[in-house]
Parts: C-alpha cells; structure tokens; sequence
C-alpha cells in the first residue's frame, strides 16, 4: 500500500509539472474600473477547462452556470462592479486549478503586468482614475514611496528580481490598492538544459519505483506448494487393517506394504488433504447390509 501511494504522489507530481494552462485577462491588469469591460481566457488548455472565481458573494464558481455569459461564450465580464472583485483561476474537470489571478474594482488603480515578467524586461506602471486634472501620480513600492511622476506613469527599466514587491499609487489623496509585480528568471540554454534534466530525472525515479512496486508483488506471489514443505503444514495418518480376531494372520512388513488390502496416497498441498474412516470387512460371509439414508458404504476386496 505504501509503494502504492509513493507511486501516485510522484505520478502526480509528475502530470502538475507538466501542466501548462493558465488564466489570461484581457486587459491585463489586475485592478479596473466600475462599468468596464473584461475577457478571462483558459491558455493552453485542454478540453473541460472553466474559469471560477470567489468573490464576497460566492465561492468555486464556475462562469457560464453561476456568473458570466451562458455556458459555451467566452467568459466575459460586460461590466465590472465591485462584486466582481476577488481571486479567478481555470480548472480542469477532475479539479486540477491553473494560476490565481486577484481581480480588484475600484476607482483609482495601478495598472501592472498580471502575469510574471521576464529579467531584463522594461515594465511600466500606470496610475489611472477617471477624476478630472489628476495627471500627475505618487507610486509607492512595498508600502514606501518611490517617485512622482506627472504623465501618471512609471517605468522600470531592465527589471530583476529585487523589483518585485507590492505596487500602488496615489492621485489627489485617494489610493490605489496593491499590485503584486512578479519578476521570472530568463530562459537560457543553461535553465532549459536544467528543467530538462529536472523532468528526466523524475521520470526515471517514477520508472524505479513502479520496478520496486512489481518486484515485490512478484516475490509475495510464492507458489503454495512451497509451505507444504514446512513440517508444521504436513498432515499424516495411519491406515489400519482390522482382521478377525479367531484367525491371527501374521505377515511381514514387506507383505503388508504390497497386500491387497495397502491403501496409498498423495498428499500435495493442504487443499488435497481429505479426512475418512476405512471399514474393512474380511468375514467369508457376506452379510446383507441394509443402507441407511444419506450413509455411504464401499466394499473393499
């Protein structure tokens, strides 16, 4: 049971490895206004997967049953309200969930890359609200500021990972809530090369162990007929030949092992074994026996 269970943990590990769909929103940013508009997308998906959501209002819904256009529509949010605001991620039919996306309503935002962005990438950021003469904007980074800019957006240039952090802005004293910056190492030949290997190496430790887990099914397979070779599963028994008592036949041990009256038999595994009681009737009359019901009687010459 134990290699059982190892054997699905790494299967399963394996199969979460290699999953590779995730949620997409159109526009990608985390935070929108009230009224607009908003596409969310299952990317390299398989067939069955649905876009769910919980909100302050629901939880594990699915869109196109609890919320959303009818089921078979792009899941498309018309238009956004508060109630909107809260974690959406794709799921397969047997519940396997893709990356969580925090999709937040509100009237002054900050714009950001929802999805991690690669080293060496220039990201901008972007205060937006729909007051009036609010161009200018106060961006903050971990709870600390960092810089105003006027045209209401920053940008940061060749990014890494000591760029990642908690995001927001501020325009005329209202504040936007928090954005989460994701910054992912590079892919280069080395990282691929590492990957590859990473994913050959569990294979192999997948293949290993499902060899470990036959191997031992095999060896608990013994043939029965190996316990009967145990002294203690071995039943013997004595067949003894009754003769009158006036005519004393003495015979040598020789004679009575090939006689007429030697029963043989074979005992294999314990399953052969049968238990009875031999009569043995050597008067020269026959008598009459009258059959009893359901008794059984033989003759033996």
């Amino acid at each position: 049971m134990k290699d059982t269970s190892l054997l699905l943990l790494l299967s399963s590990l394996f199969c979460c490895s290699t999953n590779a769909a995730r949620l997409t929103v159109t526009p990608s940013s985390s935070q929108v206004f009230r009224d607009e508009r908003v596409s969310l997308r299952c990317e390299d998906a398989s067939d069955g997967w649905t876009v769910r959501r919980n909100t302050s209002i629901n939880k594990r819904a699915e869109c196109g049953v609890d919320w959303g256009p009818p089921a078979g529509s792009p899941c498309t949010i018309s238009s956004m309200d508060p109630v909107d605001s809260g974690e959406y991620w794709c799921e397969s039919p047997e519940g396997s969930p893709s990356n969580t996306i925090t999709i937040t309503v509100s009237e002054v935002f900050l714009q950001s890359p929802v999805l991690p962005v690669m080293e060496g990438d220039d990201v901008t950021l972007t205060c937006r609200t729909k007051m009036a003469n609010s161009s200018s904007a106060e961006f903050y980074k971990d709870g600390v500021s960092i810089r105003t800019e006027s045209a209401g957006h920053m940008t940061l240039l060749h990014v890494n990972r000591s760029d990642e952090g908690l995001y927001k802005c501020r325009v005329q004293g209202k504040e936007s809530p928090e954005s989460w910056l994701s910054v992912s190492e590079k892919l280069t030949t080395t990282t691929l090369l590492a990957a590859s290997l990473s994913v050959l190496v569990l294979v192999v430790l997948v293949v290993l162990v499902a060899l470990v887990v036959l191997r031992r099914r095999c060896i608990q397979r013994k043939p029965e007929a190996a316990e009967v070779e145990k002294g203690e599963d071995v039943t013997y028994s004595d067949v003894k030949i009754s003769q009158s008592r006036k005519k004393p036949i003495k015979q040598s041990r020789r004679s009575q092992e090939s006689g007429p009256a030697a029963v043989y038999s074979e005992v294999k595994t314990k399953r052969d074994v049968c238990y009875g009681d031999t009569v043995i009737n050597t008067n020269r009359r026959r008598a009459e026996i009258v059959p009893e019901p359901d008794v059984l009687y033989s003759s033996l010459k």
